[in-house]
């Protein structure tokens, strides 16, 4: 039986609860959520509805107030960010002739039916592909070095959404990322067995939220 894939709002909230119950100080990074008119805003410099699943994402959570790791690759833009990201990678893009692909690459530096949704410790952004197609909603990583790459890429930010909420909750790992605690109290994602970063220990991160203590029987 085909597991159900959570919607990016239901997958937030229980992302949301573990955050809260067990590292306060990262649920406070994610900033309120997107208001209407930013939304209108931003796709109107796009020049395109944003995906589905990016908008739904967005009126949970606009982005992070700062960099973090709470997901395993991906830190999330603020709405103004993606189309700053946007804005920058088209007017590179235009300068250097990085719209369209090179004869060795496959895909361009960069196109406009990509919609920066999150960004990698060295600044590369993950895109959702608006591109037409079979493909179309999928993740990639675009705006660095080389072409866009969307080399086992995530079919839809729902998937990714799902795949984290199900790792903090159930336990497994995100296409081969576990989740840790650092000493500073914060989140890390990294390969199984992992017990340090730069030095410091790792611990492995809880697995779902603590049950509630049970009620005694009534006499």
């Amino acid at each position: 039986m085909t597991q159900r894939i959570l919607s990016p709002s239901e997958s937030w909230r229980r992302i949301d609860a573990w955050l809260a119950t067990h590292l306060a100080s990262d649920f406070a990074l994610l900033n309120p959520p997107v208001t209407p008119d930013q939304l209108l805003r931003a796709e109107r410099v796009l020049g395109t509805p944003l995906p589905g699943d990016l908008a739904e994402s967005l009126r949970c959570h606009d982005g992070v107030s700062s960099w973090t790791t709470i997901l395993p690759e991906q830190s999330p833009l603020p709405v103004s960010g993606i189309v700053d990201h946007w804005e920058t990678c088209m007017a590179v893009a235009a300068e250097n002739d990085g719209l369209s692909p090179r004869p060795w690459e496959d895909e361009p530096w960069w196109h406009p039916l990509w919609v920066p949704w999150a960004e990698s410790a060295d600044g590369a952004a993950q895109v959702v592909d608006q591109r037409p197609g079979p493909d179309a909603g999928r993740l990639g990583w675009a705006g660095n070095s080389g072409g866009g790459d969307f080399t086992d890429s995530w079919p839809d930010l729902a998937s990714l959404l799902h795949a984290v909420a199900q790792a903090l909750h159930e336990g497994g790992d995100v296409r081969g990322l576990r989740p840790y605690l650092t000493t500073e109290g914060g989140m890390w994602w990294d390969e199984d067995g992992c017990e340090e970063l730069n030095g410091h220990p790792l611990w492995a991160a809880p697995i779902g939220l603590p049950r509630p203590p049970a009620r005694p029987d009534r006499m």
